[in-house]
């Protein structure tokens, strides 16, 4: 990859990983369609501490306070509403981890194509538009049990299909849930954290067990590019999203499906 294919790639994964909008179909489209080189193993690796990092930072009282009940309810026997999300948040990534183990290979070799891209992010995104206009929209974070968290869990898991997108099958569950605007994205957020470190730490291991040629140079751009645009991301998403709804990533999603299919059958 050259600099700036790094630098463009980067900026991608870091504003698309935390929007309704799919950031593995993001990835795969510039290659598909312009012909860009696969980004490597090194590199999907830099973008996910880029984003895993943002995501810490951003909500980093929240994390620490979650972590802190969670270690009480474990070794101290202490319950708390902290230490209740923080397991409801360990329930959720459940399903994507067992999904993901079995059908990664599955995945890889079938449905990472653009037609693939194309139907999902149609689907999915009319479904988060249906869910957003008729969802009750009353609960916090902290009203989810263990169902709803394994329902949220099981989203998660179906977004590893390209194109679906982890946020937003994640909301389009919480939402559909009852939960809010801004709770159903914060939940997401938080879910993101351990599902980011587990594929994060997958793809460590292949990187430094395999031999494929590290860049450090692609690296260092995609780390920093990808937390900046992650992280200014998250804070606009937040700022935005209980009084614009859905809709404009719903719009944007159907823009981007409805162009796909016309560039393909124009192939």
């Amino acid at each position: 990859m050259s600099h700036f294919e790094a630098f463009m790639l980067a900026l991608i994964q870091g504003l698309t990983e935390f929007l309704p909008v799919s950031s593995s179909a993001h990835l795969i489209l510039p290659s598909e369609i312009l012909g860009w080189p696969d980004q490597g193993l090194a590199f999907d690796v830099a973008v996910h501490v880029g984003t895993l990092m943002a995501v810490i930072l951003y909500f980093r009282k929240e994390v620490v306070a979650l972590l802190s009940a969670w270690l009480n309810s474990i070794f101290k026997r202490e319950h708390s509403a902290e230490s209740k999300l923080a397991w409801m948040i360990v329930i959720a990534t459940i399903p994507a981890c067992i999904f993901g183990l079995v059908m990664k290979d599955f995945i890889e070799m079938y449905l990472r194509s653009a037609w693939v891209i194309a139907c999902t992010t149609i689907i999915f995104g009319l479904l988060l538009w249906w869910v957003d206009k008729r969802a009750k929209q009353t609960d916090d974070e902290y009203k989810a049990n263990w169902k709803s968290a394994l329902f949220i869990g099981l989203a998660q898991a179906a977004a590893i299909i390209p194109g679906t997108s982890r946020s937003g099958a994640t909301m389009t569950a919480a939402l559909y849930l009852g939960f809010t605007r801004e709770a159903a994205a914060r939940f997401s957020f938080l879910m993101s954290i351990p599902i980011i470190l587990l594929a994060g730490g997958y793809l460590g291991l292949k990187l430094v067990t395999g031999t494929d040629p590290i860049d450090f140079g692609n690296l260092s751009i995609g780390i920093a590019v990808s937390f900046i645009s992650a992280y200014a991301c998250i804070h606009v998403f937040l700022k935005l999203v209980t009084r614009l709804g859905m809709t404009p990533f719903v719009i944007y999603r159907l823009i981007l499906g409805i162009g796909l299919f016309l560039f393909l059958m124009s192939k």
